[in-house]
């Protein structure tokens, strides 16, 4: 992750920014820009929230969202992928999805590029499940192996590639092994 100069500048503040590109997070009062994401990151953000959409989004279930700014918390956070629950996304008086997202997402799934730190990003996760998301995902695609976080739990470590990785329960329909994820960076 890139980090600007360490001068502190108020949320209300930071959300006046405009947007950069890679996006920037803020976070306990500085503002972090994440990396580019490459080849593979994008492939598993592009394929992952297709999938999910694919599975939940039909019934009204579920809608996931790339690269969407959360502000909550004290923090703006953009997570790779943010799945809310089809009655916590917020709307518009006439229904239209809201343009800003001012609450966790309800699972939120982060995909490490090479220059990101492993330590800042699992910080995102743990700010998340304080605030009532319900599970986290973190892939980590040079190493094949994702790591699940929910709250007041141990987090878990998937590697093997039989393993149907865990989903938060709004999300049974969806069936996922190691081994597919990761298959997609062949296909």
């Amino acid at each position: 992750m890139i980090q600007t100069p360490s001068r502190i500048i108020p949320l209300e503040d930071f959300l006046r920014c405009p947007e950069t590109k890679p996006a920037s997070e803020y976070i306990d009062g500085q503002i972090i820009q994440k990396p580019m994401p490459q080849g593979e990151h994008s492939t598993l953000q592009r394929v992952l929230t297709r999938d999910i959409d694919n599975a939940l989004s039909p019934s009204k279930i579920a809608h996931a969202y790339p690269e969407l700014r959360c502000t909550f918390g004290g923090r703006s956070l953009v997570p790779d992928i943010s799945v809310f629950r089809w009655e916590h996304i917020p709307r518009q008086p006439n229904g239209r999805v809201a343009n800003r997202f001012d609450l966790h997402p309800d699972w939120t799934i982060e995909i490490l590029s090479p220059d990101q730190s492993q330590t800042k990003v699992t910080q995102n996760i743990l700010h998340c499940l304080e605030h009532g998301t319900e599970m986290g995902w973190m892939i980590d695609s040079e190493e094949s192996c994702i790591f699940t976080y929910q709250p007041n739990q141990t987090p878990r470590f998937f590697d093997r590639p039989e393993i149907v990785l865990p989903v938060p329960a709004f999300a049974k329909a969806i069936e996922l092994t190691v081994k597919q994820l990761f298959d997609w960076l062949t296909d």
